[in-house]
């Protein structure tokens, strides 16, 4: 497993990414999110491959989206992906936009997923090797510092008097 945090996704920001603000749009924040998710899944033997062998698979219960600064068309994105927690049903976990060329931190998208029996639609214990993977990877990634972004809560700061 990972002896460093995750690191297998990158992308790039495409034209029709763009919107009427000149930067990308947010559903497409989602859109390479979710990508990394699969990157991050797929490692963890928690994939489509999974879901169809086992009839189990993975449900998001949790996302939470921050924007830190803009990416505009034609920008290099990569990502990290950290284990912050896990159980035997769930999985806690943050992705991690940068700016590829300039390195900047662009986004996060902190998520909470749940182990699910896809027959029955109700949480139950990820298998052995799996938990084996996940207490593997939270091992490589114990000493890694939190991000300040896990757990933030929604906020627009102070209120500011009107003028």
């Amino acid at each position: 497993m990972e002896s460093k945090i995750f690191c297998e996704y990158e992308d790039h920001v495409r034209e029709e990414w763009i919107d009427h603000n000149g930067h990308m749009n947010v559903g497409y924040y989602l859109l390479v999110f979710e990508n990394a998710s699969v990157a991050f899944c797929s490692h963890l033997d928690i994939s489509k491959a999974y879901r169809e062998r086992t009839d189990h698979g993975i449900f998001a219960a949790e996302a939470h989206l921050t924007f830190e600064r803009e990416v505009d068309f034609g920008d290099k994105l990569r990502f990290t992906t950290q284990l912050l927690d896990w159980s035997s049903k769930w999985v806690n976990a943050i992705h991690c936009m940068y700016d590829a060329d300039q390195g900047f931190l662009a986004a996060t998208n902190h998520l909470v997923f749940v182990h699910v029996d896809l027959k029955t639609r109700k949480s139950v214990p990820f298998p052995d090797e799996q938990q084996a993977n996940l207490a593997a990877m939270m091992e490589a990634h114990a000493d890694l510092p939190v991000p300040p972004q896990a757990g933030r809560q929604i906020s627009a700061g102070p209120r500011s008097p009107v003028s």
